[in-house]
């Protein structure tokens, strides 16, 4: 998920360093039992932003797979193999962000500025599709 705001001369999206390794990336996480999708990236967005659910929260086309292995201290079925990640935006106006300890440092740039800097082409996708449509 992408965090923007719109600013003199443009928009700008938030990109955070991950604490635990050396990487920029969207706020992410993974849903918890039956949650759905936007309702999982709301209970993230607040758990690792303090971003409120109540903002304007965008559903992105764009999705991706991760291998489960990716994921530790996680188990699940042996025939569960990936799992989907989904994208979205959220507008947060005059809100600073609160990191949680998942992430040391967010940094608030222009689109080509963001993508450069993101390590997953998933996440690059992602914020590819909402400039555009922000754009648009």
């Amino acid at each position: 998920m992408f965090p923007f705001r719109r600013v003199v001369g443009g928009i700008e999206y938030a990109v955070v360093h991950r604490s635990d390794d050396d990487w920029w990336q969207g706020i992410a996480g993974g849903g918890e039992n039956d949650e759905k999708p936007l309702d999982a990236a709301k209970r993230e967005a607040w758990e690792e932003a303090g971003i409120p659910s109540d903002l304007p929260f965008l559903k992105l086309d764009s999705m991706a797979t991760i291998p489960v292995t990716a994921f530790s201290g996680f188990s699940w079925d042996t025939d569960v193999l990936v799992i989907p990640e989904y994208s979205f935006g959220v507008e947060v106006v005059d809100r600073a962000l609160t990191l949680s300890g998942e992430h040391d440092e967010v940094r608030w740039l222009p689109y080509s500025e963001a993508s450069s800097l993101l390590r997953w082409d998933s996440n690059k996708n992602a914020l590819w599709e909402l400039n555009h449509r922000l754009l648009r």
